[in-house]
């Protein structure tokens, strides 16, 4: 099937969390809501907040304490083969949380290894496994970044927490490309690749500051950090700001973290060249639940493109000039906003 891709190009598409150990991921802790959200989560669930101003700066905290433990991710209704997400999160859960004494490459492919999964994949975590004693994890969303007959791409959106030496909390997160093949009794992962956001810009636009301060914009880490690096586009920044007037709206990707190519072809795709941002929830509501009003969706579709974007996609069939909107299996789960330059 043709469709868009999510990465501003036309292209092919078919239609986090826990404080680890290999225990905890493999006993699958519930507890999410119908759009497939942690009931209870500390940030980023029920009504939006500004959470791209949260600062990277460690939280001072006796080494007693513990760190946040939300639940385990898992898919809401209206998913498109919902285990291929649960799949991708269990390993990225597995990888960036671990108890006090859990640290460690041997440790982390056991906990790979309890799950059915290759253990080499634990030495492509990076940023994923920092050098920590103690993480917690959780998945603020998990949508496609590609689905096809035999192949996918899941894009695990997180925000995680680390112990330091002093015993303080570090707050951070990035976002995880995790590629996965069909595979019996379930799909496998064959790689996974973390988001790199890179350093933060000397000199940022203007923008950038009124994007993060905006309380009507949710973004997670990773995205903010892709903000904060100045490598978004002024084109983004302002149809952010102009969409956050009548909505309330939580991004889920800008930059980092998504295929570099349209997923199953070799074109480029405009999330990587910091010109698109895909949105996962529209006023409180998820655009993958379907007890969320197809009518808000299309409308801030159709807003969406008002605000400059030439290439708008959805869950939702609009039809308009030049092919500007799409829906594909992909785009069930989020709306991709993306634009020429």
């Amino acid at each position: 099937m043709t469709g868009g891709d999510g990465c501003g190009h036309r292209g092919t598409g078919r239609r986090g969390v826990l404080r680890a150990g290999a225990a905890a991921v493999l006993l699958g802790a519930v507890g999410c809501s119908s759009g497939g959200k942690p009931v209870g989560a500390l940030s980023g669930s029920g009504t939006t907040t500004p959470t791209g101003t949260a600062s990277p700066t460690a939280t001072p905290a006796a080494p007693s304490t513990p760190l946040p433990n939300p639940p385990l991710w898992q898919p809401g209704p209206g998913e498109i083969q919902p285990d291929v997400k649960r799949r991708a999160v269990e390993l990225v859960a597995a990888l960036g949380a671990w108890p006090a004494g859990g640290q460690g490459a041997e440790a982390a492919r056991s906990r790979v290894a309890a799950l059915g999964l290759p253990p080499g994949l634990a030495d492509q975590a990076g940023r994923l496994a920092p050098a920590a004693a103690e993480a917690s994890l959780e998945v603020i969303d998990a949508q496609y970044g590609g689905i096809l007959v035999d192949s996918a791409s899941v894009l695990v959106v997180c925000r995680q927490w680390t112990r330091q030496p002093d015993g303080s909390v570090a707050p951070g997160g990035i976002t995880v490309d995790v590629r996965l093949s069909r595979a019996e009794p379930r799909w496998t992962v064959t790689a996974l690749h973390p988001g790199d956001p890179g350093p933060a810009a000397a000199s940022p636009a203007p923008a950038v500051a009124k994007v993060l301060a905006e309380p009507r914009i949710e973004l997670p880490p990773g995205a903010a950090d892709d903000l904060r690096s100045g490598t978004v586009h002024d084109t983004v920044l302002a149809a952010m700001l102009r969409l956050a007037g009548p909505y309330a709206l939580s991004v889920s990707v800008v930059r980092s973290g998504h295929p570099l190519d349209v997923f199953g072809t070799t074109r480029p795709s405009d999330h990587p060249l910091g010109r698109a941002f895909d949105v996962w929830r529209i006023d409180g509501r998820a655009v993958v639940d379907p007890a969320t009003p197809r009518q808000l969706i299309e409308s801030f579709m159709r807003d969406a493109a008002a605000a400059g974007s030439y290439n708008v996609g959805g869950p939702v069939a609009i039809a308009g000039v030049g092919n500007q909107f799409f829906t594909d299996d992909t785009h069930h789960d989020h709306v991709h906003i993306g634009f020429n330059s």
